[in-house]
């Protein structure tokens, strides 16, 4: 346990960051999920539903330092060749 009373403070902050950087990342690995989901049965209309909303989960948790951009960018764009590819 912390001793000092700045150390007690940052646990707190911690804790609380923590909480909500949790929650932007259940959101992000959730879209991804289903999109891959929908990928793996071939349902391209679904797919393309879960691709647009896994996107805006990615750009909010580039946006919120949760991930860095160039991951952002590289989950965007293998989802993107897989929904592609599905729909050929």
């Amino acid at each position: 346990m912390p001793i000092k009373k700045s150390a007690k403070k940052y646990v707190r902050i911690t804790t609380r960051k923590t909480l909500k950087n949790r929650k932007i990342r259940g959101v992000y690995r959730g879209a991804i999920k289903k999109t891959r989901e929908a990928i793996a049965a071939k349902k391209v209309k679904l797919a393309n539903e879960w691709l647009k909303k896994a996107i805006k989960a990615l750009d909010k948790a580039g946006q919120k330092k949760v991930l860095k951009k160039n991951t952002v960018a590289r989950y965007k764009s293998r989802l993107n060749s897989a929904v592609k590819k599905l729909s050929k």
